[in-house]
C-alpha cells in the first residue's frame, strides 16, 4: 500500500488544550504519522508532551482540533476501539504490572476485551515472545529486573495488537545491556511507534524522524539526525546532547534504520 495515500496511524490537526486552571498546554498542534513509522517526540520539560500523549487515547479530550487514530476520530463513540489501538507504555513498569504472574499481567487486557481459552493463551505467548520474555511467563513480575519488567510492560500492550505503540522515556533507568536489548526489540516490531524521550542518542538510534514540541506547538519536524545537528534549533528549545555525542558522525547509523 502506498504510504502517501494509506490511512495514517495517527493524525493530529489543530489540537489545542487548556487545563481547568487556565494553563494553556497546547496551541494548535499538527502532525501525522504513517503506518509503521518510528517517530521521536522531543522537547523540554513543560513543552506539552504528556498533555499531547494523553489526547491520543482520550484520557484528555481536545478543547479544539482533532486526533484521529487509524481513521477513527478520538471521542466517546469510538473510545473502546481507540484504547485498543493506542498502547501506552509508561515510564515506570510497576504502573502497569499488578498481577501475581507475568502471564496474568499480559493476559489482563485481552481477557477484559473478551478473549478466552487457547486464543488468549496464544496471544499472551506471542506478545511475550516478541519481547524475549516467554520463558518468564510464570514468574512474579516483582522477581524480575527493572529491564525485564519494562519488556513485560511492552508485552502487555502488544497483547492488545495496537495500531500505535506510545513509549514514555523507554530507556530511563536501564543499564547499557538492557537499553540495547530494548532497542533491538523495538526495531523488530511491526507497529507504529511514537517515542517520548529526553534520551536524544536513543531517539536517533531508533527513530528516523523526530518532532520537537516546544511551548505547546510543533517547532520542528524532520530527520532526527538533521534536527539534532542543528545547534541553533537545539539551543532555542533547551535540548542538549550528551557530552561527546556527535549526531553528524552517528547520522548514517541513525537514519539507516528502515521504518
Amino acid at each position: 500500500m502506498d504510504p502517501v495515500t494509506a490511512t495514517p496511524s495517527l493524525e493530529v490537526a489543530g489540537l489545542a488544550f487548556a487545563y481547568p486552571d487556565g494553563h494553556q498546554a497546547l496551541f494548535g498542534v499538527d502532525f501525522r504519522v504513517a503506518r509503521g513509522e518510528r517517530v521521536a517526540l522531543l522537547g523540554p520539560n513543560g513543552a506539552g508532551k504528556t498533555t499531547l500523549v494523553l489526547h491520543l487515547n482520550g484520557i484528555l479530550t481536545a478543547g479544539a482540533g482533532t486526533v484521529t487514530v487509524a481513521g477513527l476520530p478520538v471521542g466517546k463513540k469510538h473510545m473502546a476501539e481507540i484504547r485498543r489501538k493506542v498502547g501506552i507504555v509508561f515510564q515506570d513498569p510497576d504502573d502497569q504490572l499488578f498481577m501475581p504472574t507475568v502471564r496474568e499481567d499480559v493476559a489482563f487486557g485481552p481477557a477484559a476485551a473478551g478473549l478466552r481459552g487457547p486464543e488468549l493463551e496464544a496471544r499472551v505467548l506471542t506478545a511475550l515472545a516478541r519481547v524475549g520474555m516467554a520463558e518468564f511467563a510464570d514468574r512474579p513480575p516483582h522477581h524480575l529486573s527493572f529491564g525485564q519488567r519494562r519488556r513485560v510492560a511492552v508485552a502487555t500492550v502488544l497483547a492488545m495488537e495496537p495500531e500505535i505503540l506510545v513509549l514514555d522515556e523507554p530507556s530511563s533507568n536501564l543499564d547499557p545491556a538492557s537499553r540495547r536489548e530494548l532497542a533491538d526489540i523495538l526495531r523488530s516490531l511491526d507497529v507504529t511507534v511514537l517515542m517520548v524521550t529526553h534520551d536524544l542518542p536513543y531517539a536517533m538510534e531508533l527513530c528516523p524522524r523526530a518532532l520537537i514540541l516546544s511551548d505547546g506547538t510543533i517547532a520542528a519536524d524532520g530527520p532526527t539526525g538533521e534536527l539534532l545537528a542543528n545547534d541553533d534549533l537545539m539551543s532555542a528549545h533547551r535540548l542538549e546532547l550528551p557530552f561527546g555525542f556527535d549526531p553528524k558522525a552517528a547520522k548514517v547509523r541513525g537514519q539507516g534504520i528502515s521504518g
